[in-house]
């Protein structure tokens, strides 16, 4: 975790390199979050997953208290602006619901999450606990 700041920055330019974008915002979003006691902007590259018209993300790290849910928020997604609606999941059953989903279709989130996917791609149901247990939140976005 200690270079997750770096790998950010590393990531953040690709997204913004017209040729690049567009291969590896595949599978990332930008989340231009503002804390919520600091005032201070940040600029999140996270993986995304596309679900009955959202956009699904998922985080146990603390930037996620600063999105609440009827608060817009800005996101690039596919090399365009929008202003994106949130609605926040922080109870066990839609967080382990919504990551469930996150995690088999991409399973590099399940792994950076340390949930194991068996072999037919079901997500392990106590990873998908711990990881609630841990304070992870599930995100859903909705483009305006």
């Amino acid at each position: 975790m200690a270079l997750q700041g770096v790998a950010n920055v590393v990531v953040r330019g690709l997204l913004s390199t017209p040729g690049i974008a567009s291969g590896i915002g595949k599978r990332l979003i930008t989340l231009y979050v503002v804390g919520r006691k600091s005032g201070k902007h940040y600029t999140l590259p996270v993986a995304y997953t596309q679900h009955e018209g959202t956009i699904l993300i998922g985080t146990p790290f603390g930037w996620g208290k600063n999105l609440r849910t009827g608060e817009p928020l800005e996101v690039k997604y596919k090399g365009r602006r929008h202003t994106a609606d949130v609605e926040v999941v922080k109870d066990e059953s839609g967080v382990v619901a919504l990551y469930d989903v996150i995690c088999r279709d991409n399973h590099n989130f399940a792994k950076f999450n340390k949930i194991r996917v068996e072999n037919d791609g079901t997500p392990n149901a106590e990873d998908l606990r711990a990881a609630w247990q841990g304070g992870a939140r599930a995100f859903k976005l909705t483009l305006r």
